[in-house]
């Protein structure tokens, strides 16, 4: 993979131009996207900026957010063609930070279920995980440094687990969703993909101007609380392994790490999640499910389908479970810094499952709004394995730090 931090290194030193920086990912897209298809539109007009932190940074924009000069077509037909008249505002945020918007990564429609034509980098018979998938694609293989997502239950961190990529799905509303196309208000986050979390830092300090970001080292001597969320189902033993491994490393590393349960209500928030999550999606895709019902890719139209009789008073009790789940892991961060579970449920599903994986490890972290970094581990049969460090809402930085820690403490490992 490429690293930011890397780069901005090379280009302040003078050792590589904003120029050549630029050009290293375009010919890393052409030499390896036609085999595994991350773009839909790859601007080979792009150019440095002159000036600003991310001078040099290629970026690519997942298909659901608007961009001026490219069109924003959603992974779905019925927007085929579709040009905004105006850049989201985090593709603003991103340009006025000097970085180049190389082209649009694949989505799910809608950013939904139905599969992309995207493929793993690691092994293309295999998927790239979604509905993220070419932006965790395009930098799992080392085409670009950077690239936005979106997760609505597990579209960041789960991809990037898939592709071996670091992610972060920041803090709900950290990063501003006005110019996505909106699935569920109330869950719907923007998340970056780099190579590790001091990439994902500098990102976010530049695409912010938060002073937070800037600085982070990784941690020293963590407070892990381990949580396998048993409520989700079981993991595969792919996943149980790339768990241990990052437990035996973060302890030798100096660590403290405790298994635990999550509280009753924060359970109770993993299970309401999808009434939350489909509730507003049918009002969010009002038009399309009206207008253009049998042009709605097919698993989100049976999707939609099944779920048109979901009442008021069920969103409002599900919104109210929600709300008490936030207090209690609120408290329960009073004795961890940072919480390490399951990124997916084991390696990336093959292509011919017609499946991007399931999000049952990640759904409950997305309603809560709590920071999430996605961390490599290993590989196991040739398909990456990650795991996931999640701190108290709002403490951002403290993830990162904790998840740079986890980085530093597996190479040591390995």
């Amino acid at each position: 993979m490429i690293s930011l931090a890397d780069l901005q290194r090379r280009i302040a030193s003078g050792e590589l131009s904003p120029e050549d920086a630029i050009a290293q990912s375009h010919a890393a897209i052409e030499a390896k996207d036609k085999d595994v298809r991350a773009f839909v539109r790859h601007d080979k007009a792009a150019r440095a900026q002159a000036s600003g932190p991310l001078r040099g940074i290629a970026v690519g924009v997942k298909d659901i957010i608007d961009t001026a000069n490219m069109p924003t077509e959603m992974g779905s037909e019925i927007y085929r063609g579709w040009q905004p008249r105006a850049d989201a505002p985090i593709v603003m945020m991103l340009k006025r930070a000097g970085a180049t918007i190389i082209g649009k990564t694949t989505t799910t429609a809608f950013a939904s279920r139905d599969p992309t034509q995207t493929l793993n980098p690691h092994n293309l018979g295999h998927t790239p995980g979604g509905s993220s998938s070419g932006s965790a694609a395009a930098v799992g293989a080392g085409m670009i440094p950077l690239a936005l997502g979106t997760q609505t239950g597990g579209s960041v961190i789960r991809p990037a687990a898939y592709c071996g990529a670091a992610a972060i799905k920041p803090s709900f509303r950290m990063l501003p969703t006005i110019g996505v196309k909106c699935y569920s208000w109330a869950l719907d986050t923007v998340g970056l993909f780099g190579s590790r979390a001091e990439d994902l830092a500098r990102g976010l300090l530049a695409i912010t101007g938060r002073t937070e970001f800037d600085g982070i080292a990784p941690a020293k001597a963590p407070r892990i609380g381990v949580v396998r969320q048993e409520f989700a189902e079981a993991v595969e033993p792919a996943a149980e392994e790339g768990l241990q491994a990052a437990i035996k490393a973060a302890e030798k590393a100096g660590a403290s790490v405790k298994v635990i349960d999550l509280p009753g209500s924060v359970q109770e928030a993993w299970r309401i999640h999808p009434i939350i999550q489909d509730f507003e999606a049918h009002r969010a895709l009002a038009w399309e499910f009206s207008e253009h019902h049998d042009e709605i890719a097919p698993m989100l139209r049976a999707s939609l389908d099944e779920t048109v009789g979901l009442t008021p008073r069920e969103y409002d009790d599900a919104r109210r479970i929600a709300r008490r789940g936030r207090r209690e892991l609120s408290e329960l961060f009073e004795g961890f810094d940072v919480l390490l579970t399951y990124s997916a449920p084991g390696t990336a599903p093959a292509k011919e499952l017609a499946s991007t994986g399931s999000p049952r490890y990640n759904r409950l972290w997305t309603l809560m709004g709590n920071p999430c970094v996605a961390v490599p581990v290993m590989k196991v049969g040739g398909l990456p394995i990650g795991v996931q460090v999640i701190a108290r809402f709002g403490n951002d930085p403290v993830a990162l730090a904790a998840a740079w820690f986890l980085e530093n403490a597996l190479a040591k490992s390995g």
